[in-house]
């Protein structure tokens, strides 16, 4: 009995110096260690940095805020911070305390200072998870900056997408075994030539090239499904989401969706031609339903033999596990060639929920992270049914098989 008084004792003394701040400890009878409070009621670990972006908000005078809201990394990384310490609705408010605390609203309201910083993806979710809060004569601020990452990814990263779906779709086009009329004899003269018969003035054909059922050719010859989630720890996975669905959707070849979700489903195909204006119509933060943006995805998709979802969750399942499963298998079994990417960005190996990763892999849904650079080449080798599992192997990609 003693020993749970003492614990209990000790919570409240932590709760109560994490409210009250580094200046409550002696009240509180707390002793000082080497990096904080130590004894009854100490601060240690996670509760440390938890204290620390507190701190750095809320304590008035100190030297811990003096300067953060002019100095946008500092901010950038203290917004990251009270995502992973915080609740979304403390979030929201921490969020909402700081834009005139650290002077966020200044810091958004001078051009030339954002032009002076290091403009990256991280600081682009920065800026959109501050995206309901920022005052109307500074999101265009704002959305200057957004653009400039965005052109700078989409001039790194488009042309190696492009090349490889077309590649992969010219493969997935054309067959080497036609039926007579289904012979393409522009491509099968070219790839005959060196068979050219002078005497004869004839070509020796070795090998036929020829289109693939003739219906495919009405529409598009894949359809594409991006569905992203949405929540804080997704942020970069969001960006480079965003970014991808664009440069999808100038392929007449391919029909592109995107879709985002957290507890609800926002359809933002109509906005891919521009994925600054995509990437302000989602809200990051949030719960996570990935059941019901399943769901949707089962509506719009009208071609499942040509259709691939790439749905991008770290698989926390906030809503129906056992629906959202069900789902899944209702797509595999219908045709659709699902993908789980853990994550969608270079910010390493992600959290992910381990049990739903192991119930996908028995569907044979893979799930693994990829970075931006590998993405082109994984959309092709899907384009043509290549065996991802072999590819992840050849590509240093680890898949996840769930519980370890």
């Amino acid at each position: 009995m003693a020993e749970l008084e003492t614990s209990a004792e000790a919570e409240r003394l932590r709760r109560w110096r994490l409210v009250l701040g580094q200046d409550a400890e002696e009240g509180l009878g707390m002793r000082k260690g080497g990096n904080g409070a130590s004894g009854g009621g100490a601060l240690s670990g996670r509760d440390l940095g938890m204290d620390k972006a507190l701190g750095a908000l809320y304590d008035s005078g100190s030297e811990r805020s003096g300067g953060l809201g002019s100095s946008s990394p500092r901010v950038a990384r203290w917004l990251g911070d009270i995502r992973n310490y915080f609740s979304s609705s403390t979030v929201r408010i921490m969020q909402q305390d700081a834009f005139e605390r650290l002077n966020l609203k200044q810091m958004l309201l001078e051009p030339e200072m954002l032009e002076q910083v290091d403009a990256d993806v991280h600081l682009v979710t920065t800026l959109l998870s501050l995206n309901k809060i920022i005052p109307s004569q500074t999101k265009e601020t704002a959305r200057q900056v957004v653009r400039k990452v965005v052109e700078e990814l989409e001039k790194k990263l488009a042309t190696s997408m492009v090349q490889a779906i077309r590649g992969a779709l010219n493969k997935a086009q054309h067959t080497y075994r036609p039926r007579f009329n289904e012979i393409d004899w522009d491509r099968t003269i070219r790839l005959n030539l060196k068979n050219y018969q002078p005497e004869q003035g004839t070509i020796i054909v070795e090998r036929l090239v020829g289109h693939e059922h003739k219906q495919k050719k009405r529409s598009s010859l894949q359809d594409i499904v991006l569905c992203v989630d949405q929540s804080g720890s997704m942020a970069s996975s969001v960006v480079y989401s965003s970014v991808f669905g664009a440069v999808l959707a100038t392929l007449k070849a391919v029909s592109t969706s995107m879709v985002v979700f957290d507890t609800s489903v926002v359809d933002l195909t109509k906005d891919l031609e521009d994925p600054v204006d995509l990437l302000f119509g989602t809200q990051l933060g949030g719960g996570t339903d990935i059941n019901q943006a399943l769901g949707y995805c089962q509506q719009i998709i009208t071609r499942p033999a040509q259709t691939i979802l790439v749905l991008i969750t770290d698989l926390y399942e906030g809503g129906n596990t056992r629906g959202m499963l069900r789902r899944a298998a209702e797509l595999v079994q219908s045709g659709v060639q699902v993908i789980c990417l853990l994550a969608l960005s270079d910010d390493g190996a992600p959290s992910f929920d381990r049990g739903n990763a192991a119930a996908l892999a028995q569907m044979g849904i893979l799930s693994f992270a990829c970075t931006p650079d590998k993405f082109p080449d994984l959309m092709a080798a899907a384009i043509q049914r290549q065996d991802l599992s072999m590819w992840a192997a050849k590509n240093d990609i680890v898949t996840a098989r769930g519980k370890e």
